[in-house]
């Protein structure tokens, strides 16, 4: 996959954005703060729907405004494509794909695929297991169109069961709904621990082999799954803590319960990792998730870089240069360091100072 131009109009801190990009590497230089993560957040917004960091559709416009608009060109498979997306404050996002709208965004997820690695991805391992859950959701929605449908459900399943367990204090005629929510959260979450168990054992292997290469054959990284419930206990488990879900007013058990356990010679890393070891292993699931990703979709992904560079030593940073060749690569820096020049052949660069982008010439 190759995107080939964004465009936009107030976008975040952006009034109009007018960029073309080359296949190979892209920078975006600056100072903190002036707006060069949302870059990379507009596009993968545009491949996947949604915002890498959370936020809600009108936290996205630009201050004073009502709404915003975006659209990314980019090939696949020598096929080119456009991308379009209406942001509104008090509606839903509309959606655009060749010119044809789209119901509902689920129905553009797989057309593009993009793997997001931020600082707070090193975080991973030692951060709380919504971050590992989170890691696991975000690559299987763009793979598995079933996944994420079973995703967004049980995601409203829960939602609503939720809700009646916080009102069913004051009315109790309400617990003769909470079956029908059952029913939807065991039909869902089964699809979700079985997905999150086939993707980690695909990826735990090219994770285990990676690390070995980081840590020059000494670690050996075990990557396990750690679901809250299992298919075939989950409904036992549902029903079981149906008096403390009524008790905390929320749903105690089931895949939004899940984590994965990273270990180093038997070690977790959570607990006994050094702040290298942590980083190591960090780095490795995400070089593995590019692997993976290249391996089911028979093609390369596009990969946003935020200031990653700047968190890594130098043997983190060549290797994951070195494994990102052939890539088409986005990556935002502070300043474009002779490392980075000396490793990769650069398309453009483009300066971001306060909202306005300028692209630099080669000699610059």
């Amino acid at each position: 996959m190759v995107i080939e131009s964004l465009e936009g109009k107030d976008f975040r801190n952006y009034e109009t954005l007018s960029l073309t990009f080359g296949h190979r590497v892209n920078i975006f230089f600056g100072d903190n703060a002036q707006g060069k993560t949302n870059l990379l957040e507009a596009i993968y917004l545009l491949g996947t729907a949604r915002s890498h960091r959370g936020s809600r559709d009108g936290e996205l416009i630009r201050l004073g405004m009502q709404e915003s608009h975006l659209r990314m060109k980019f090939k696949r498979q020598e096929i080119s494509h456009q991308m379009d997306m209406h942001l509104r404050k008090r509606k839903g996002k509309g959606i655009a794909v060749d010119q044809n709208v789209i119901r509902r965004a689920a129905d553009m997820m797989g057309l593009a695929c993009m793997v997001f690695f931020s600082p707070e991805d090193l975080n991973i391992v030692k951060n709380s297991p919504g971050e590992r859950r989170r890691f696991m959701d975000m690559e299987l929605c763009q793979l598995d169109r079933a996944y994420l449908y079973a995703y967004t459900s049980y995601r409203k399943a829960l939602q609503q069961r939720n809700s009646i367990l916080k009102q069913a204090y004051y009315r109790r005629d309400l617990l003769d709904t909470l079956s029908v929510w059952d029913e939807k959260l065991l039909e869902f979450g089964i699809q979700l621990v079985k997905g999150r168990r086939e993707f980690l054992e695909e990826l735990k292997e090219a994770a285990r082999e990676i690390h070995l290469h980081l840590s020059g054959g000494r670690e050996d990284l075990e990557v396990i799954y750690h679901p809250s419930v299992t298919e075939l206990t989950f409904e036992e488990h549902l029903a079981g803590a149906r008096e403390r879900d009524l008790a905390l007013c929320q749903t105690s058990v089931g895949p939004h319960k899940d984590d994965i356990i990273l270990k180093v010679q038997d070690q977790e890393l959570r607990r006994f990792g050094s702040q290298g070891q942590l980083r190591t292993a960090a780095l490795s699931l995400k070089l593995a998730e590019i692997a993976l990703v290249k391996n089911k979709m028979k093609e390369n992904p596009v990969l946003l870089l935020d200031d990653v560079l700047s968190e890594l030593d130098r043997n983190r940073q060549s290797h994951l240069l070195e494994n990102i060749q052939g890539i088409q690569t986005f990556m935002t820096c502070t300043g474009l360091e002779e490392f980075v020049k000396q490793r990769m052949e650069i398309d453009t660069v483009y300066h971001v100072v306060s909202g306005s982008v300028k692209r630099m010439k080669k000699e610059e």
